[in-house]
């Protein structure tokens, strides 16, 4: 190998230090400058609930929550998240309880073989938590970001909104 040949092959094997909470858990990773934050939690933290699909930010799959906010992680280099809070969808639940949008997904059939509903269910938790009882046009305008090829969005819809009501109701927070 030449040495321009060398150099490129040191810097691909070089790694990077970056620390984040993660799900409430202080974490400390080694990653490639050009590895994904998705990459980061899937193969190094090993939380594989974050659906890497498009790699492009179209479809939604792999939506986490960066500082409070839902994103696309397979846009967001996982050196940008240094020092951020990310959840995941494992971060949605309670000592291993389904969290209420989880269970009203399930129990309005609003899934079907799961790949798109980690990213869903983030984005709906983001969402109810900056509108409490959000129209059904805005849970429309907010799921705009989400693809699903197997199920009919209505369901989905129908699951965010009783939960946003039930809340409302209730006086409670997601």
């Amino acid at each position: 190998m030449s040495g321009f040949e060398d150099s490129l092959l040191d810097e691909v094997d070089e790694t990077v230090r970056i620390r984040l909470v993660v799900n409430g858990r202080k974490v400390v990773c080694e990653v490639a400058p050009r590895h994904t934050l998705v990459d980061c939690l899937r193969d190094t933290l090993e939380l594989t609930g974050t659906h890497a699909g498009c790699e492009m930010g179209a479809c939604g799959a792999c939506l986490v929550q960066l500082d409070g906010r839902a994103v696309h992680s397979c846009l967001v280099f996982a050196v940008q998240a240094d020092g951020a809070t990310v959840n995941t969808i494992e971060g949605l639940t309670e000592s291993g309880v389904l969290a209420e949008l989880q269970a009203e997904f399930h129990r309005r059939n609003a899934l079907q073989c799961g790949f798109c509903t980690p990213g869903m269910l983030v984005n709906a938790h983001e969402l109810l938590s900056r509108v409490a009882q959000p129209s059904r046009e805005e849970i429309r305008d907010a799921l705009s970001g989400n693809y699903c090829r197997c199920t009919g969005y209505e369901a989905i819809i129908d699951a965010i909104d009783t939960v946003a009501k039930a809340h409302s109701e209730n006086g409670g927070a997601t």
